[in-house]
């Protein structure tokens, strides 16, 4: 699309389609935008944009309202985003500091951009496979039980038991907890693992090297989780009371949201894709879903992984990558502009929290 003035006309449509959720005529855009041409000159306009495939008039004589196509052409061009208020700042605050752990910071996570974007909010906890070490413990449980607390930068806290024929000594176990920590602190859990397994073949002692051998499966098993299977959701009731709900939406919108292992596996790719104003969106079929078709998805990803990964080439990647990811999932009439800000926000919060910053910058170039 070329035409500038045409162009105005569809983010007018958009606009006041998302705020009413009414089909949009001409003369309604001529009285409420500045477009600086006549109700005839918009109609002509609105009718070439439905021919090009951007705008649909849903009943003869009614106003058009837009379609995924001109959705996705709106979201490319959207020139500002909405920042959030002072108050929706400290909120964001006030609901992460109050946090008890990861888990529950979480929770509180969804719970606020539900709240900001009325929409249904989704957040994954952190992947393992995108952890790093941050320290190993090994506590001595029975004769023959050790249990291994492995701690990652993510905040993650893992257990697992090895059933050892013959247990070292307390020394000993803490002689090969502190080799662990000063050389794999840092290490992603697979890179940790080879690590490990290299140090067994430094020890003379069968019964120590049989227990490297059974730290390194550990540090293996944590590795191979590609997905957390902890996924917080929140926001149903929000979106079931709007003013204006579409149950042909709706409902398959929530059977959607049924089916976790789909929705984790759509929003993670989509996280990783960082398009517009740094999130990443889907409108309507791009979600490549069933009960999404008529629903966009935004997302960010969250928390920096510090991982030191070679991914099997030999040498450190030194590229950060986000741990897991935030989203927002609603009609396609939804407020992109608000969505994407509450979306983004969220997640700059969560990746300092994690971090452990004690303070959130408020840069508005950011949210």
């Amino acid at each position: 699309m070329t035409n500038e003035r045409r162009m105005s006309v569809l983010r007018a449509v958009i606009e006041d389609y998302i705020r009413t959720h009414e089909p949009v005529g001409s003369a309604a855009l001529t009285r409420g935008h500045d477009l600086g041409v006549s109700s005839a000159t918009v109609r002509n306009d609105m009718a070439a944009l439905e021919d090009e495939g951007y705008l649909i008039q849903p009943h003869t004589s009614a106003g058009r309202i837009p379609t995924e196509k001109g959705y996705r052409y709106f979201v490319d061009k959207l020139a500002t985003v909405v920042p959030l208020s002072k108050a929706q700042k400290r909120g964001i605050r006030s609901f992460l500091s109050g946090s008890v752990n990861l888990d529950d910071t979480l929770r509180r996570s969804a719970r606020l951009l539900a709240q900001i974007t009325g929409q249904v909010a989704v957040v994954a906890s952190p992947s393992l496979a995108r952890s790093a070490l941050r320290h190993l413990e090994m506590v001595p449980v029975s004769s023959a039980t050790i249990l291994v607390v492995v701690i990652t930068d993510t905040g993650r806290v893992e257990q697992r038991t090895i059933i050892a024929a013959e247990r070292p000594g307390d020394d000993t176990l803490s002689r090969i907890s502190a080799k662990i920590n000063t050389a794999c602190t840092g290490r992603s859990l697979r890179r940790a693992g080879n690590d490990i397994r290299m140090f067994a073949g430094d020890e003379s002692s069968p019964i120590n090297r049989s227990l490297l051998e059974a730290l390194a499966r550990v540090c293996d098993e944590l590795a191979t989780q590609e997905q957390s299977s902890n996924l917080y959701m929140a926001g149903t009731s929000q979106l079931t009371h709007r003013q204006v709900v579409d149950m042909n939406v709706i409902a398959p919108l929530f059977d959607a949201l049924e089916e976790q292992a789909v929705i984790m596996r759509l929003m993670t790719a989509l996280s990783e894709v960082t398009q517009s104003h740094g999130v990443g969106i889907a409108i309507g079929s791009e979600t490549h879903t069933p009960g999404l078709m008529n629903a966009s998805v935004v997302t960010s990803g969250y928390g920096q992984s510090t991982a030191d990964d070679d991914g099997g080439s030999g040498q450190p990647s030194g590229t950060a990558e986000p741990v897991a990811f935030i989203g927002s999932i609603g009609p396609t009439h939804m407020d992109y502009a608000t969505t994407i800000s509450a979306v983004r926000a969220v997640a700059k919060y969560l990746t300092e929290f994690m971090a452990n910053e004690e303070n959130s910058p408020d840069d508005d170039s950011t949210d």
